[in-house]
């Protein structure tokens, strides 16, 4: 098992490893001071995990109760978020009590967010069942939900008290959701650690009973991503380069009314802001194809035109990044490559972006 500290204002740790669930109940009741928990879980998950988790807690000595919402990115709203809310004030938590978020992202940025707001903050534990969620939004403390007009328009910084990986809970998600949290991995290659990109294409067609190359991968992502946060909890600079391929990528899933995934809109942005970069004579010649490579081994959508998906035009793109949250009076910050393992971050009016893409 490896355990990565999270110093952020909050100070807490990440703990990856097989086998953590059925244990987590001990490594809560470390950090929480009262004993009775709330989960929160969507309907694809609970029937996984949500009985081992529940048991591990009241082992325990917690009185655990397990809220169940449908899943699904467009659920991911303030009818949802506020369904939880009451649940939780139902099961009577106090401020000493917490939350557990059981699930992916979205699970995790709702469950997080219902915790900020009760009782005007109470602790919550992330425990990750996604490649995405482990590697990315369950570490940072962002929180939300989305809006009409956009992805992830209202939400709080919120950090968690504990981070708990189950690396064997990755074998139950099916082959698609797989695939395309590993877009989240390939994003810390390109803006951080190259050889994040070498080892996958060293694996070639990644499977999830590889634990030990899996447990490593996993444990480097979390690496970057507290470095990074510590240094700007609050999205202020550096924590910006975090975004690489999402201001695209959420124009994607806008426009797909979220059909396709996270993950392969993701890959979409990171490919076409490369391959523009590249264009441009910003990055190395070399790095749209390091990338595509990459994509490739994950079957996640590696160019525009030449894949299962249809990607919007650019102008379309564009209608959905002026509601993007990244947005300033006088543009918006876009991260660009300049080589694998290294990006900037460039403020540009939507003007320039629209011309640059």
């Amino acid at each position: 098992m490896k355990r990565i500290k999270v110093r952020t204002g909050k100070e807490y740790e990440v703990m990856i490893g097989q086998g953590l669930l059925a244990e987590a109940g001990k490594a809560i009741g470390e950090v929480c001071r009262g004993r009775r928990a709330v989960i929160v879980t969507d309907s694809n998950v609970a029937g996984y995990y949500a009985e081992t988790l529940s048991s591990a807690l009241t082992q325990s000595g917690f009185t655990a109760d397990t809220c169940i919402f449908p899943a699904g990115e467009e659920h991911k709203n303030a009818k949802t978020l506020f369904d939880i809310i009451g649940f939780i004030a139902d099961c009577r938590l106090t401020r000493e009590d917490l939350v557990v978020a059981l699930g992916g992202g979205v699970t995790g940025d709702m469950a997080g967010l219902a915790a900020a707001l009760y009782m005007r903050g109470i602790d919550y534990v992330q425990v990750p069942t996604s490649i995405l969620a482990a590697v990315d939004s369950s570490v940072g403390g962002k929180t939300a939900i989305d809006l009409p007009q956009g992805k992830n328009l209202a939400g709080a910084f919120y950090q968690p008290s504990l981070v708990i990986i189950d690396t064997d809970v990755f074998e139950s998600l099916p082959q698609r959701d797989y695939r395309s949290g590993f877009a989240e991995v390939i994003k810390y290659g390109m803006i951080e650690d190259p050889r994040i990109l070498e080892q996958i294409r060293c694996l070639g067609k990644f499977d999830c009973s590889v634990q030990p190359e899996l447990e490593e991968l996993i444990a480097r992502c979390v690496e970057i991503k507290a470095a990074v946060v510590a240094e700007d909890e609050f999205e202020g600079g550096k924590r910006r380069l975090l975004n690489f391929g999402h201001t695209v990528g959420h124009a994607v899933e806008k426009e797909t009314d979220y059909r396709v995934y996270h993950g392969e809109a993701v890959a979409i942005g990171m490919m076409k802001i490369t391959e523009a970069a590249a264009r441009n004579g910003r990055c190395d010649e070399d790095a749209p194809e390091a990338l595509r490579e990459a994509l490739k081994v994950f079957d996640l959508p590696a160019a525009a035109g030449t894949d299962r998906i249809q990607i919007p035009n650019t102008k379309t793109l564009m209608k959905h990044i002026a509601m993007d949250k990244k947005n300033t009076d006088d543009g918006i910050y876009v991260v660009i490559p300049e080589h694998i393992g290294a990006c900037v971050i460039e403020k540009m009016s939507m003007t320039e972006l629209e011309e640059f893409l």
